[in-house]
């Protein structure tokens, strides 16, 4: 009897050992229904809040000034306020330093758009100059970008992500099966959408460099998902008779301590430099942060269940 008790107990430890420390797969259909929801609830408070846009896509003028000293917002605002523009915004860092942004009245041509621009900056550089003389201001930046030139970036920016997803799921398909596509697509789909719907619940803008980090995002949510798959492909043949939940969760598990350690990695430097860089280093990292943390969670939860999906599908109809 002990014989027997000590061969049942080794076969239950070689079983378990096969299968994965953890069992994934048992709770797929709750998180791949949470996954769902968070997607259309970010969809939902997109549509009815709106995406708040920089200059970079609605055309207009920003300056950053620093000044030697504290300076009070108000009276900085009320000088903005006295030149003739349009949403005049002010975003402060700190007591000593201020980034201000505003556009122009819209006129026929791209040239009397710049030619208000011009005169704009130089009034209200010698409005501030004036009235915080004691104060000393720098001016470390003046970005301005005309409203077509903005309208077009916006379309080439949705653009990009469109091709992006589009280049991505031609691969995946060749490289893998067309079983594995719609998943990998569906995952970074899953990823940009919740990180941008965070970005703008925080109050932050979209401009080129945050669209630049959410493409980051998705090329490194596609090398963690791709991994996965990769270990599907490699075992599917060996455990084919285990069925294809066996094969995804061993194939989680097998990556498990990869995806960690390549995650924690990335996810350290980000949140540092999110935590201790400010303007748009800060903003680049704070979206990366959320993405890296959405695309490990998405690499188990929304892209394995899509394989799972499609493979019994093709088994049904086989």
């Amino acid at each position: 009897m002990k014989k027997v008790s000590s061969t049942g107990s080794s076969t239950n430890s070689t079983n378990q050992e096969s299968f994965g420390k953890f069992d994934f797969v048992k709770n797929i259909k709750i998180f791949g229904g949470l996954s769902l929801f968070f997607v259309v609830l970010s969809f939902i408070y997109l549509s009815i809040h709106g995406i708040s846009w920089g200059i970079d896509f609605i055309g207009g003028t920003e300056i950053q000034v620093k000044f030697s000293q504290a300076v009070e917002i108000e009276k900085l605002r009320a000088v903005v306020e006295t030149q003739k523009v349009i949403h005049p915004e002010i975003q402060s860092f700190g007591s000593d330093e201020f980034v201000i942004r505003f556009q122009m009245p819209k006129k026929q041509t791209e040239k009397e758009v710049n030619e208000e621009i011009q005169k704009a900056v130089v009034g209200l550089k010698d409005s501030i100059s004036k009235e915080f003389a004691s104060s000393q201001p720098d001016y470390r930046r003046i970005d301005s970008v005309g409203p077509q030139v903005g309208a077009e970036l916006k379309r080439n920016g949705f653009l990009s992500v469109f091709y992006c997803l589009l280049v991505i799921l031609i691969y995946v398909g060749l490289r893998f099966d067309y079983k594995y596509a719609p998943g990998a697509v569906v995952c970074l789909f899953h990823d940009a959408v919740i990180t941008l719907a965070i970005f703008v619940l925080v109050g932050k803008e979209i401009n080129v460099p945050i669209l630049a980090a959410i493409l980051t995002l998705i090329g490194y949510s596609l090398n963690d998902t791709i991994v996965v798959f990769d270990r599907i492909r490699e075992t599917e043949h060996e455990y084919s008779k285990s069925g294809i939940g066996f094969i995804v969760n061993k194939a989680i598990n097998d990556m498990l301590t990869r995806t960690l350690i390549t995650s924690g990695t990335v996810l350290t430097s980000a949140v540092t430099l999110w935590l201790l860089a400010d303007g748009t280093v800060s903003d680049i990292c704070f979206a990366l942060t959320i993405g890296i943390i959405f695309g490990t969670y998405s690499s188990i939860y929304v892209a394995a269940p899509f394989v799972m999906f499609f493979d019994r599908s093709h088994s049904k109809t086989a």
